[in-house]
C-alpha cells in the first residue's frame, strides 16, 4: 500500500517526523540506530532491527536493534547471519508480514530471545536500488500489521536509502580529502625540500672538482653524505604519508621511491628523483605495475653496466602520456647497455602501453634511458 493511501493524517505526520529524525548531518552508525527507533515508533513495534547486508547481498553483516537492552543481547548470543524468516527477506527483496509466526520459526529461536508473535520485514533501498540491509519489526504492539504500516515502512526506508547514500559519499569525501592532502604534503615535500636539497647536493659536488684542500673536501664529503641521509630519511617519511588507511593500493611516488630504497647500498649509486604531473591520479594499477617492473630494470642496467656513481630518475606526466627518463654520470653507451633481453622486454612493455623506449648518450657523458607510456588507465 503506497504510503499516499494512507488516510489518517497523524499517521502522515509520524512518517514526515520518522524521516525527518534520519535527515540529519550524523554520522552512519548514528543514522541506522534512529531508522530502527523511528521505524519501531512509526508503526508502534516493540522490537525492531536492522540488518545491515555484506557485500554479497546475502548475509547480515551488522545487527541494529531496538527494544532490547545490552544484558537481553548478551544473553541471546550470536548475532543471526540471514537464515530462517529473516533469510526469506534477503532472497525475496521485497516486503513480507506475517500475522502468526509460525512453529518451526519460533522452535530456531535462541533460548534467550525475546517470544515473537507477529513480523514486518521490510528492505532498505539506496537510491541505485542496492538493497543496503532489511528493517525488521516484531510484536507490534495493538493488534496486527497492516497494509498501510507496511507503505509506511517502505516508504522509511527508501527515504532512509537515501539518506545512507548521502552519509557514505560524506565518509567518501572525507576520505578523498584526507587522501588529496597526504598527496599535497607529499609533493611539497618532494618538489621542494627534496629538489632544494637536491640543488645543494650538486652544488657541493661541483666544488669537489676544484683543487681544495683535504679537509675541506673530507668536510664537503661528510656534508654530501649528510644530505643523501637527510634525502633518504624524507623519502620514508612521504612513502608513510601516501601510504594512509584510505589507499586502496600504494602511490605511484611511493611505489618509485620504495624501489630505488631496495637498491643494495653497495651499489654505491645515489640516485636523485623527480615527478611532475598528476601521476597518483591518472595512472591505473595494471599500468603502475608495468611502470614500476620497468624501473627496477633501468635501475638494475645502470647498477650492472654502467659503471656510475649518480643518477637522475625522473618521471612527468603530460597531457595523459608518461615519460620515466633515468640518466646517469657513467661509461656511457656499450654493448652491455643496448643489448640483451632487458632491453627488449623494457621495449615490450612500453610498447603494450603504447609508448616506446630508447636509449641514448647523455650530453654530458653516460646513458639517457627514457621509457615512455599513453594508454595508463588500466
Amino acid at each position: 500500500m503506497p504510503y499516499h493511501n494512507v488516510q489518517d493524517p497523524e499517521r502522515l505526520q509520524s512518517l514526515i517526523s520518522a524521516m525527518m529524525l534520519i535527515e540529519s548531518d550524523a554520522e552512519l552508525d548514528i543514522l541506522l540506530k534512529h531508522l530502527v527507533r523511528s521505524a519501531c515508533d512509526l508503526v508502534g513495534a516493540r522490537y525492531g532491527a536492522l540488518g545491515v547486508l555484506d557485500a554479497s547481498g546475502q548475509r547480515i553483516a551488522e545487527f541494529i536493534t531496538f527494544g532490547v537492552d545490552d544484558a537481553q543481547r548478551q544473553a541471546i548470543g550470536d548475532l543471526p547471519v540471514g537464515r530462517g524468516l529473516l533469510g526469506e527477506v534477503i532472497h525475496a527483496g521485497t516486503s513480507i508480514r506475517v500475522d502468526v509466526m509460525p512453529t518451526e520459526t519460533l522452535s530456531a529461536l535462541p533460548p534467550n530471545h525475546p517470544p515473537m508473535h507477529n513480523f514486518l520485514g521490510s528492505p532498505v533501498r539506496t537510491a541505485d536500488g542496492f538493497v543496503f540491509g532489511n528493517l525488521y519489526l516484531t510484536n507490534k504492539l495493538e493488534g496486527q500489521f497492516t497494509e498501510e504500516d507496511e507503505g509506511l515502512i517502505e516508504t522509511l526506508g527508501r527515504a532512509a536509502g537515501l539518506v545512507i547514500d548521502q552519509a557514505n559519499q560524506r565518509t567518501r569525501i572525507r576520505g578523498l580529502t584526507l587522501v588529496e592532502e597526504r598527496e599535497r604534503m607529499a609533493r611539497d615535500l618532494h618538489d621542494t625540500v627534496i629538489q632544494r636539497l637536491f640543488a645543494v647536493g650538486l652544488s657541493l659536488h661541483a666544488a669537489l672538482t676544484k683543487s681544495l684542500p683535504d679537509d675541506v673536501s673530507v668536510q664537503i664529503n661528510e656534508a654530501l653524505d649528510d644530505l643523501d641521509d637527510t634525502v633518504r630519511r624524507i623519502r620514508t617519511t612521504i612513502f608513510e604519508i601516501t601510504q594512509g588507511p584510505t589507499a586502496d593500493r600504494p602511490s605511484l611516488r611511493s611505489q618509485v621511491l620504495r624501489t630505488i630504497d631496495e637498491l643494495p647500498s653497495a651499489a654505491g649509486l645515489h640516485i636523485d628523483v623527480m615527478f611532475d604531473g598528476p601521476l597518483d591520479s591518472a595512472v591505473g594499477s595494471q599500468s603502475c605495475e608495468q611502470i614500476i617492473t620497468s624501473l627496477r630494470e633501468l635501475l638494475s642496467n645502470v647498477v650492472r653496466h654502467a659503471q656510475a656513481d649518480r643518477a637522475i630518475v625522473h618521471l612527468a606526466l603530460t597531457d595523459g602520456r608518461l615519460e620515466m627518463r633515468v640518466e646517469d654520470n657513467g661509461s656511457g653507451m656499450t654493448t652491455a647497455t643496448t643489448s640483451g633481453n632487458g632491453l627488449t622486454n623494457l621495449s615490450t612493455r612500453a610498447e603494450s602501453l603504447g609508448g616506446d623506449f630508447a636509449v641514448t648518450l647523455g650530453s654530458k657523458g653516460g646513458t639517457v634511458a627514457t621509457w615512455r607510456a599513453r594508454n595508463l588507465a588500466i
